[in-house]
């Protein structure tokens, strides 16, 4: 948990041997810093796979686009839409199923969730959505999808702006998103956007069990 000490390999090791008890063959983590890292490392954990983290203070966001005009928000109904582009946009390790959808949604206090209708296929396909959110004066993207049939026609920028531009009017100083290493499409579209690299990166880790 945030500004909280980092859960220790004892600790880890408990939680290990309760998942496992309970049927579990393997778990995955967040993303964690070096710092939270330490006791799953010590617990048996491994490097699943390691993401570039960026920040951006947005003092200079770019105006929003005229695409930005075509998104709304999204509707409780819209989530298997998502959930289509999201597995077309990821490889397997990293699609949200709907569990995962609802933990994005939940993970920060306030959160603005856009997608972006199909104007060729009707309101009820979408071409991609975003997912930010705010927690006191601290933004985070949660997640950016664009179907790859629509890549490379503004969607990612437009999503993005729409965004950090509602971010940016709630008193927000600072955003974070972090990618994984090989996505060199977000990577480049962040950095477009103002988001700088911090010098430290994040890791998902990774850890088998056995009953």
């Amino acid at each position: 948990m945030p500004e909280r000490p980092a859960p220790s390999a004892d600790f880890v090791r408990r939680c290990l041997a309760v998942l496992a008890d309970r049927g579990f063959s393997r778990v995955v983590t967040g993303a964690l810093s070096p710092h939270e890292q330490a006791g799953f490392l010590a617990a048996g954990f491994t490097v699943a796979e390691q993401l570039h983290l960026l920040a951006h203070d947005l003092a200079d966001l770019p105006d929003l686009p005229d695409a930005a005009r075509q998104l709304r928000r999204a509707r409780h109904r819209d989530r298997p839409a998502v959930l289509t582009v999201d597995g077309a946009a990821f490889p397997p390790f990293w699609r949200l199923d709907p569990r995962g959808l609802s933990d994005a949604l939940s993970a920060t206090p306030r959160v603005r969730f856009r997608v972006a209708p199909s104007a060729e296929h009707g309101p009820d396909r979408l071409r991609g959505y975003a997912i930010c959110g705010r927690a006191g004066d601290r933004g985070f993207v949660q997640r950016l999808a664009v179907d790859p049939a629509a890549q490379r026609m503004g969607l990612g920028w437009a999503l993005m702006v729409d965004g950090l531009h509602w971010l940016s009017r709630r008193g927000v100083r600072r955003a974070v998103v972090n990618t994984q290493q090989g996505n060199a499409s977000a990577l480049t579209l962040y950095e477009r956007l103002g988001f700088r690299h911090e010098p430290v990166g994040l890791s998902v880790l990774s850890a088998g069990l056995s009953s």
